[in-house]
């Protein structure tokens, strides 16, 4: 709302969710589609650990060219959303807002998964859960499949929605475009290989310091609206010894909502990484996952309520 005035920002926002809710998202010319297209290309041609297959030459130099990078492409998307928004004023904004959540398409990816999981359909419900995660799930029993499944929902709950409600709600379609897009880069150049170390550095260190509130936010809302003894427990215990700042809060905080169990084995790019217990109680099956749909669901509710109410306070 600092930016789009409250006026503005309230039917902004009504009709970015209702597009969202109605459509999802685009089945066809998706802009985010030509977006990872454009990454794609620029990290080939700035990269150095990619064109001179050596990582360790010039470390600090492909670090400052993946910076370039990350700036160009939210400069020029930024850019050209302004010019948007000059021709058509607030509906850009509720266009970026559409742009920017994923809620249905996070349900629907979910529901694929819980559904053959729960007929006994391993290999439809490994296929599924292999769209949402990055890790190898060729090998994964039942309840590794109801663990990758959970743990994405749980943390793309945040990534995907709740993340982008909260810049949009300060700084209208600029916050919710600029999160989105920083977090499509994280997730194409964010990774710990050869390859991206250097040159991902700065795309992973935007997201991070970009999610660093909305995740915490996000946590306390599945503590709220769950097991909150074991959510606030499970937290302020286990989200410390995560690998991610804001991934660990979120997930210890959702599974001990939940009352189950994450966390564990991973294969991760040929590498086994064994990753800390987060949340507490039993194994999540296929019924867990619904379990966190419903969630993630609530949560979107709380925040929707707060955010008008706000946004009508304020008028």
């Amino acid at each position: 709302m600092l930016i789009l005035s409250p006026t503005h920002w309230l039917p902004a926002f009504a009709l970015g969710l209702l597009l969202e809710i109605c459509l999802g998202e685009p089945k066809r010319f998706h802009p985010l589609v030509g977006f990872g297209w454009l990454a794609s290309w620029l990290e080939r041609r700035f990269n150095l650990a990619h064109l001179s297959q050596i990582a360790s030459q010039s470390n600090e130099h492909n670090i400052l060219r993946g910076a370039l990078a990350w700036l160009l492409l939210t400069g020029s998307s930024l850019a050209a959303f302004t010019l948007l928004k000059h021709l058509t004023g607030w509906w850009a904004d509720a266009l970026a807002l559409w742009f920017a959540l994923g809620a249905r398409s996070l349900f629907e990816h979910v529901r694929a998964i819980a559904r053959p999981l729960s007929a006994g359909d391993l290999n439809t419900a490994r296929l599924a859960v292999s769209r949402i995660v990055s890790r190898n799930c060729t090998d994964l029993d039942d309840t590794g499949i109801a663990k990758a499944g959970l743990e994405s929902t749980l943390e793309n709950g945040a990534d995907a929605i709740f993340a982008s409600l909260f810049f949009f709600a300060l700084f209208g379609g600029y916050g919710a475009l600029l999160h989105r897009l920083a977090n499509t880069l994280d997730a194409m150049w964010g990774y710990k290989t050869a390859r991206l170390f250097h040159f991902g550095r700065i795309a992973a260190r935007a997201d991070d310091v970009l999610n660093f509130i909305p995740a915490r936010l996000t946590a306390l809302s599945y503590a709220l609206l769950g097991h909150s003894r074991s959510a606030f427990s499970c937290w302020q215990s286990q989200a410390p010894l995560w690998d991610s700042p804001n991934a660990g809060p979120v997930m210890a905080s959702g599974a001990g909502a939940l009352h189950v169990s994450l966390g564990g084995k991973a294969t991760y790019h040929g590498e086994i990484h064994t990753r800390p217990q987060l949340g507490c109680g039993p194994l999540p099956s296929a019924h867990d996952l619904q379990r966190g749909i419903v969630l993630v669901q609530k949560t979107l509710a709380l925040w929707i309520i707060l955010l008008s109410g706000g946004a009508l306070w304020i008028l």
